[in-house]
């Protein structure tokens, strides 16, 4: 995934009702949209560095977009949006080895009346939900861990992949980080253990669970590695 323009460079003053964050650039300050609800935890510390995409669009009120934090050294891309565009783009470039030469790709995919799933993909007559969530949070040098906050949506997405085994789907998370230079994955139990309580579940009933790192610069962000995912 390309971006369209150059990046424009500032520093985080304060993030605030969500949506909203203001950007020192050079002089002037910038109020831009933040395209994450996420906690965004250990990102937001006052004076970090981030790059804000420009929309020239005039019926935009906010004309900027955060769209990378820069973190301990590391870029971290938080526009949640291009979650789903860049596995879209692994998916058809194959670049994810578990879902190589799919011959269908669908997106936004319903499985029940309460749950749509990100992917639907087919190899030979094998169909397979997959599932993306976005990973921000590291608080070690090399370890990315997911979720960042309580996710009750995401414990449903768990118990929602299991029941799609039973459907006779193959049932696919990618955890997707967007962290430069991590080598591994974890759940962060010690922050919503629900979850991690139904991603044992799950991992038990045969969801496959894979995580990938981004290659994040400032012209694009791809997927790039498969990370060890560490059970503990």
């Amino acid at each position: 995934m390309e971006f369209t323009k150059s990046l424009i460079k500032g520093k985080l003053i304060k993030r605030y009702k969500r949506f909203f964050v203001d950007v020192k650039l050079d002089k002037k300050m910038v109020t831009a949209h933040c395209p994450n609800t996420g906690s965004m935890k250990g990102l937001l510390d006052q004076n970090n560095i981030v790059y804000l995409l420009k929309n020239d669009d005039p019926k935009r009120k906010l004309k900027y977009t955060l769209e990378i934090i820069k973190v301990k050294k590391n870029l971290v891309g938080v526009n949640t949006h291009f979650a789903n565009k860049i596995v879209n783009d692994g998916l058809s470039n194959n670049l994810i080895e578990e879902l190589k030469n799919s011959s269908s790709i669908k997106t936004e995919v319903f499985f029940n009346k309460e749950t749509r799933f990100d992917f639907l993909t087919q190899k030979n007559n094998q169909k397979n939900f997959v599932e993306v969530k976005n990973v921000t949070l590291f608080r070690s040098l090399k370890t990315a861990e997911f979720p960042d906050a309580i996710t009750s949506r995401g414990s449903k997405h768990l118990l929602a992949l299991i029941d799609a085994i039973k459907k006779g789907y193959k049932s696919y998370l990618i955890f997707l980080v967007q962290i430069q230079n991590m080598e591994n994955f974890k759940i962060a139990k010690d922050i919503d253990y629900e979850y991690y309580k139904n991603y044992s579940k799950a991992k038990k009933a045969g969801v496959n669970f894979l995580a990938y790192r981004c290659k994040i610069n400032l012209k694009e962000i791809v997927i790039d590695k498969k990370l060890k995912i560490i059970d503990d």
